[in-house]
């Protein structure tokens, strides 16, 4: 069965996937409509059409390569320059390419700037062209917020799960206790598996985060624990012993120090382990988390060359993957085979799985905004800087210039194209040769 689910996880994300470009494509599409421009196509993938359907003036459809989606709107460039000439056998490489993006432009014109997206006010070309890393967004907010708030977050309550009966140098469970292991205070004073701990020390507490910050602080200190078990509740009194305990860091793993050994700090102990289950966050914790990708996604981005190069030498030689490095679709579908192939509850599983297209759709957005075409935010920065043209020239009484011909970045584009292709190569073949493993196999 396990295969089965793994397979279902996979599935998960390329669903997943696809209905994120879906909704990045309908940002976009939306407010063209809506400022009037002509869109004769709105496609889901590249490559030979595989089913179509026209409704008014745009024809909706797919294409064979899932590999992403487009829109295709009226004059996204101003028209040719009179007096241009077609693309030609012996003219440059670049300036070929340059005249054949001037072509199919005009092919997309019916003469008249009416309708097209170029001679939108500026402030409507940027809604337009941010409506899709937008839609991103919010998708990612909306699935962050169910996961959050819907399913919960797996969190150590405070109903007691086991309870030790000696004090040893570990806690680890399942330990047979010696004869000159002291009682654990936690025994001492009665506690029992299903107990849940109302307040301690006289604070309430509401979380075992709670009740671990009271304990490792009361070493030698009487505390009155208040409890209820079987629906009744009582109080118990402990005094927590002090012993070296692990330190545990930031990412729940236990420290250890250069030489190998376990990391310990002096704190008190009772002997108890919490139970744990999902629970419920806050309706602002999902859109923050959404948040928190931002700007984690932003900081690979930032590094990207440099993430890259990691990845290339995992490749080649085999070594642990960097788990905060750039991933491809392929390899996000990985981990969610791996959450549904888990023995996690089956709660906890698509949790997990909705996690993960929401962290898809937090890339999509980063990713877009990068200022240069032929992504979202190339298309951007060109619609800001004809607009600063124009508020100069307005500002210094002068005629208003014409609007940016961004067909001359096409050697830019496609530089950037090609480069784009080289990464989602290199990060599909290493996610299938040496994929992240959040199972640590």
């Amino acid at each position: 069965m396990s295969v089965v689910y793994f397979i279902i996880g996979m599935a998960v994300i390329l669903v997943g996937l696809a209905v994120s470009i879906a909704l990045h494509e309908i940002g976009h599409l939306a407010p063209a409509k809506l400022f009037k421009v002509r869109v004769g196509q709105y496609m889901i993938g590249f490559g030979p059409t595989i089913w179509s359907r026209r409704f008014g003036e745009t024809e909706y459809g797919f294409k064979l390569l899932p590999l992403g989606g487009y829109i295709s709107m009226a004059g996204m460039y101003p028209p040719s320059p009179k007096g241009s000439r077609a693309g030609r056998a012996g003219a440059g490489f670049f300036a070929t390419m340059v005249q054949d993006a001037r072509a199919a432009n005009d092919e997309t014109l019916d003469g008249s700037e009416d309708r097209t997206f170029y001679a939108l006010a500026t402030w409507k070309r940027i809604i337009v062209m941010l409506g899709g890393p937008v839609m991103n967004l919010i998708l990612a907010i909306v699935l962050f917020t169910i996961v959050f708030s819907g399913f919960g977050v797996q969190t150590a309550t405070t109903t007691l799960a086991s309870v030790s009966q000696c004090v040893q140098q570990s806690d680890v469970a399942g330990n047979t206790c010696a004869p000159s292991d002291p009682v654990a205070p936690a025994a001492q004073a009665g506690l029992q598996p299903g107990d849940t701990i109302l307040a301690i020390g006289g604070t309430a507490v509401h979380e075992f985060s709670d009740v671990s910050a009271i304990i490792a602080a009361s070493a030698g200190k009487q505390l009155d624990v208040e409890i209820r078990r079987d629906g009744a509740e009582q109080t118990v009194q402990l005094t927590p012993l002090l012993t070296e305990r692990p330190v545990v860091g930031s990412d729940g793993n236990v420290e250890t120090n250069t030489d190998g050994t376990t990391k310990t700090q002096p704190a008190g102990f009772i002997g108890v382990v919490a139970q744990t289950a999902m629970v419920p966050q806050p309706l602002w914790a999902g859109p923050q988390q959404a948040m928190n990708n931002v700007g984690a996604v932003a900081g690979v981005m930032v590094q990207l060359p440099q993430k890259l190069y990691g990845t290339a030498v995992s490749l080649f030689t085999g070594a642990e993957r960097d788990p905060d490095g750039p991933i491809s679709p392929v390899g996000v579908g990985v981990i969610a085979g791996e959450v549904a192939a888990s023995d996690a509850p089956l709660a906890s599983r698509v949790a997990g799985m909705l996690s993960l297209v929401a962290s898809l759709n937090v890339a999509l957005f980063v990713f877009n905004l990068i200022p240069l075409l032929p992504l979202d935010g190339g298309h951007v920065a060109v619609a800001l800087w004809d607009g600063l043209k124009r508020t100069w020239a307005k500002l210094l009484r002068r005629p208003a210039p014409k609007p940016v011909d961004a067909t001359k970045l096409v050697p830019v584009t496609f530089v950037v194209v090609v480069f784009l292709i080289a990464m989602g190569a290199l990060l599909v073949v290493t996610d299938v040769v040496n994929p992240i493993s959040i199972l640590g196999g």
